[in-house]
């Protein structure tokens, strides 16, 4: 009877620090629990590059910083399409440019600069993926890059 007695009270302490444990944990904010993980920030737009339509109007495409590379995002541009791409008045260039879209709605990418890049798009169609562009598309003295997608 005795160990039986003892065998109780020593789950009910253990009961009660877990519960204690638990309590304190979630009270700081819940950042202890796997499935209390707040979801990311959604990226904040910039105005890093000038972005024009083949007519001179402003472009009305996001940018945004995704670590060290600057992302224009297309993913909701139209099957095909076109725009001018250049520097700020005294900026320069950023370091890694890429852009985002989406397969099934853009075939093929093309972006003329220093040289000529066509990037297929061949992934099946759904999410949003982003294409980097490669070292030599465009240097420092590069006056602005042409950007032509297409559904093929």
């Amino acid at each position: 009877m005795a160990r039986t007695n003892r065998r109780n009270r020593t789950g009910f302490a253990l009961a009660v620090v877990a519960g204690v444990l638990g309590a304190g944990c979630s009270h700081f904010s819940g950042v202890h629990w796997p499935w209390s993980h707040k979801a990311p920030p959604a990226p904040t737009p910039v105005n890093e590059l000038i972005l024009t339509t083949d007519s001179g109007a402003a472009a009305s495409y996001l940018q945004y910083w995704k670590r060290n590379t600057l992302l224009i995002d297309l993913h909701d541009a139209s099957q095909e399409g076109s725009i001018a791409v250049k520097p700020r008045p005294g900026a320069q260039w950023p370091v890694r440019i890429a852009f985002r879209v989406t397969p099934g709605s853009i075939g093929i990418l093309e972006v003329r600069g220093e040289e000529r890049v066509v990037m297929p798009v061949s992934v099946q169609a759904g999410t949003p993926i982003d294409l980097e562009l490669v070292p030599g598309i465009y240097i420092a003295t590069t006056v602005q890059l042409k950007v032509h997608w297409s559904a093929r």
